[in-house]
């Protein structure tokens, strides 16, 4: 007990008696770099409008501030304001040229604000000062990467990506960019891995929804359709008014023999647009796998009111003109569909309408 009692006395002297700078370490500190601190505060907290009177204060108090002129960028970056950010990183250069931060953030911005060139130039020196003092900025080479994604520069994209995995594994933008890149190139087993493993890292309440997106259309594209579906299922949960998914989702319950589903999708597509010629061809396909031809015909005629040159529509009426017993009106639709260039109609052709 005796200890324990020394310990406190010793515990409140240390207390009581400590220097004035210890009690409270932001009463050292100029007002500006106080003013600056509560800024970061509230930009850290996506409060950004509130951040710039306090970051005009601390520039307005010590003019050749330099990274409160880069915080006042990046909070108006992040409202969109692109082109009073971009003079405010022009400021803070002037007073630190050649500074990583300042660059890097230019890059951004210009990237953002659709001025390509000029983002590939400031992102450059950020990645040549970032490797001159070995930093590892991941998000610096994300941007690059989405950068050369924009491009179509897809090996220096994936390069990139490399290099911003290689300093945060779990970059989940980063592993999304991946996969983006190689649906791009048509590598669609690979797009699924990466897009597997963003997703394994993403929050349940919080999931990117475009990642299952485009996971659905990778799925699409190697015929692993129900999958796909459940993909889709994810993405139109929270989107059930986006047509082109719910078309989408249409085309994959088709290939999986989900006919009747694929109806009721296409049925919400064309509801929300009923101009659209790919919903009418799809549900016409649809109906066709039920077996109702006279109402599969009407919307495949439909189809080809409302666009004259769509082959495939051509392709799926001859299909159900075959089915229907027309086979001179089917031989008809092959013959125009290969006027308009599809590949299949020829085959059909020879097989079906030659010497008939």
């Amino acid at each position: 007990m005796a200890g324990l009692s020394r310990y406190l006395v010793v515990l409140l002297f240390s207390v009581l008696f400590l220097p004035t700078g210890a009690q409270n370490k932001t009463d050292s500190l100029p007002g500006y770099m106080v003013l600056y601190n509560k800024a970061s505060k509230l930009i850290d907290s996506a409060r950004y409008k509130e951040s710039l009177p306090l970051l005009k204060k601390a520039i307005k108090e010590k003019p050749d501030y330099w990274g409160a002129m880069n915080k006042m960028g990046y909070a108006k970056m992040k409202m969109e304001k692109y082109e009073e950010a971009e003079k405010d990183f022009d400021k803070a250069e002037t007073f630190s040229p050649m500074n990583f931060e300042t660059e890097k953030l230019k890059g951004i911005n210009f990237f953002l604000n659709n001025k390509f060139k000029e983002s590939k130039l400031a992102l450059d020196t950020a990645v040549y000062i970032c490797l001159e003092d070995k930093l590892e900025d991941a998000e610096l080479f994300y941007y690059r990467a989405q950068l050369m994604f924009k491009g179509k520069s897809y090996k220096t994209a994936l390069d990139a990506c490399e290099t911003a995995t290689e300093y945060n594994p779990k970059y989940i933008e980063v592993i999304v960019l991946k996969g983006q890149i190689r649906f791009a190139t048509k590598d669609y087993n690979y797009a699924i891995k990466e897009l597997d493993a963003a997703i394994k890292l993403m929050s349940v309440e919080k999931p990117d929804y475009e990642a299952y997106k485009l996971r659905a259309k990778c799925k699409f594209e190697v015929a692993r359709y129900k999958e796909a579906i459940k993909d889709w299922d994810v993405y139109i949960s929270a989107f059930p008014k986006e047509e082109p998914a719910l078309v989408a989702r249409g085309a994959n319950k088709i290939n999986a023999n989900d006919n009747s589903g694929a109806i009721s999708d296409l049925d919400e597509a064309i509801k929300l647009n009923p101009k659209n010629p790919v919903s009418y061809c799809y549900r016409g396909v649809a109906k066709g796998g039920n077996k109702n031809y006279v109402e599969a015909l009407k919307d495949l005629n439909y189809a080809i009111k409302l666009k004259f040159d769509y082959p495939d529509a051509y392709v799926n009426r001859a299909a159900i003109k075959f089915a229907s017993k027309d086979k001179h009106g089917a031989c008809e639709d092959l013959e125009k569909a290969d006027g308009l260039g599809d590949e299949m109609a020829v085959k059909l052709i020879e097989k079906y309408c030659k010497g008939k």
